[in-house]
C-alpha cells in the first residue's frame, strides 16, 4: 500500500505549525483532565466479597486480590471454559500493562481475571510471558456480575477495611485508552493506519491487525 507523506516545508513553517497543534493538544489534555476528575468524583457501591478466584497459589477472595492495597483494577479477559480461542484483542491490552512497582506507590493493584480454568489459561499465560497476577474465576458469578459477561472490560475497586466498593466500569474504547502501543502510534504520520481516522491512508478496521505477540 502506498502511504501519501507529510507535505515538507521549511523550519520555521514546520515551528508554527507545531505551535498551533500544541495549543489544541493542551484543550484536549485539560478537557481530559476533567472527565478525570468527573470519574473521581463517580458514587461507589458495595460489592460482594464472597467470590472464590484461583490463582496458581491456591484460592483467593476478592480482598486478597488487593494484595494490601486500597485499589484494585480488574482486567475481565475474554477466555472461557472450553473455547480455544484467545483473543489477540485482550493480548494486546494485558502485553500493554505496566510494570506493578508504580501502580503499588500509589496504593494499587492491577490483576487479570478469566472465567476459563488455570489448567487452559496458564500454557497460555506462559506462553506470552505474562507475569501480571491472573485469576481464574471459574465457577463463580463474578465476570458476569462485573457486566463483562461474553466480553472483556476493566472493573475498579476501592476496599476500606473489610467492605469492597465497585467505583468504575469501561468496556470498548475504554479499553483502547489503556492501550500505550496505541498511543505512540498515534504520535506517528501513518497513525494506526485504520480505515476510521480522519487522513488515514490505511484501510484495516479497527484492531483488526492485532496479533497475539508472537503470531505478527
Amino acid at each position: 500500500m502506498s502511504t501519501a507523506l507529510p507535505e515538507i516545508v521549511s523550519p520555521q513553517e514546520w515551528a508554527a505549525a507545531r505551535e498551533r497543534l500544541l495549543v489544541e493538544e493542551k484543550i484536549a489534555l485539560r478537557a481530559l483532565d476533567k472527565v478525570n476528575a468527573r470519574r473521581r468524583r463517580l458514587p461507589m457501591v458495595r460489592w460482594d466479597t464472597s467470590y472464590v478466584f484461583r490463582s496458581t497459589a491456591g484460592e483467593a477472595t476478592l480482598l486478597d486480590l488487593f494484595d494490601g492495597c486500597r485499589q484494585l483494577i480488574t482486567y475481565h479477559y475474554m477466555m472461557f471454559p472450553g473455547d480455544p480461542h484467545r483473543c489477540s484483542g485482550c493480548a494486546f491490552l494485558v502485553d500493554n500493562m505496566p510494570h506493578p512497582a508504580a501502580l503499588n506507590a500509589r496504593d494499587t493493584t492491577l490483576v487479570v481475571t478469566a472465567p476459563a480454568p488455570l489448567a487452559e489459561s496458564e500454557p497460555f499465560r506462559e506462553r506470552m510471558g505474562w507475569t501480571v497476577p491472573w485469576y481464574s474465576t471459574q465457577g463463580s458469578t463474578f465476570t458476569a456480575d462485573c457486566g463483562a459477561g461474553q466480553g472483556f472490560g476493566v472493573s475498579v475497586f476501592l476496599r476500606d477495611g473489610e467492605s469492597v466498593y465497585r467505583t468504575y466500569y469501561t468496556t470498548g474504547r475504554g479499553g483502547d485508552l489503556l492501550v500505550g502501543a496505541l498511543r505512540y502510534l498515534d504520535l506517528t504520520p501513518f497513525g494506526r493506519q485504520e480505515a476510521w481516522e480522519e487522513s488515514s491512508q490505511g484501510t484495516d478496521a479497527p484492531g483488526s491487525w492485532w496479533r497475539l505477540h508472537d503470531e505478527y
